[in-house]
């Protein structure tokens, strides 16, 4: 009880630091810019969600994934580490909100509400194919995008509820349906907040 409150928490607090730092040429919380019209008092508008990575057994992976919902899209900020450094990484969002299994494989398949094919973010995919994660030379990940079909709105599409699922290697966006992405390094369930 006490490790959830405390994971609640951190992941509310990172997801107000966050929101409170403008993007490169923003200018100040609440001004004009990218994101200006979505901020006020530093504060981002709009629903929010966020996983807390937790490794599957005999890996390191943990981290946050941040969600936000602005313009009709879906913006995505990973921040992880306990990556193989300079690695890359399949990254999807799984059907079950379940990291119960040591291997991860409780969150189900992929999440595919509407039956396309498994692909990367600029042709036909998956509501859960997410671009890969990119670890630096430290095993870390700082990335963030914009995602296109996904919500956190109620709905056949909404990632709120779902897991988001690390696996141990680059996706290769070909290989129906999971792109061959090899085993499952870190999970998390998506938390509305």
């Amino acid at each position: 009880m006490l490790r959830t409150f405390s994971l609640s928490m951190l992941a509310l607090a990172a997801l107000t630091l966050a929101s409170c730092a403008s993007p490169p040429g923003a200018g100040p919380a609440g001004s004009a810019g990218p994101m200006g019209e979505h901020m006020h008092g530093g504060m981002m508008k709009g629903r929010m969600a966020v996983a807390s990575l937790t490794p599957t057994q005999g890996n390191n992976v943990r981290g946050l994934v941040m969600f936000h919902e602005m313009d009709g899209h879906l913006m995505a900020h990973a921040r992880i580490s306990g990556l193989k450094p300079d690695s890359e990484h399949g990254f999807h969002v799984h059907e079950v909100g379940s990291c119960a299994s040591p291997d991860g494989t409780s969150a189900g398949g992929h999440f595919n509400p509407d039956g396309k094919p498994h692909g990367p973010q600029n042709a036909a995919h998956h509501v859960g194919d997410l671009p890969a994660l990119k670890a630096d030379a430290k095993g870390e990940v700082d990335q963030k995008f914009m995602l296109t079909g996904p919500t956190l709105a109620a709905g056949p599409v909404s990632l709120v509820g779902r897991s988001v699922i690390v696996h141990a290697q680059p996706d290769d966006y070909t290989t129906q349906p999971t792109g061959n992405s090899g085993g499952r390094i870190g999970c998390g369930v998506i938390a509305a907040h």
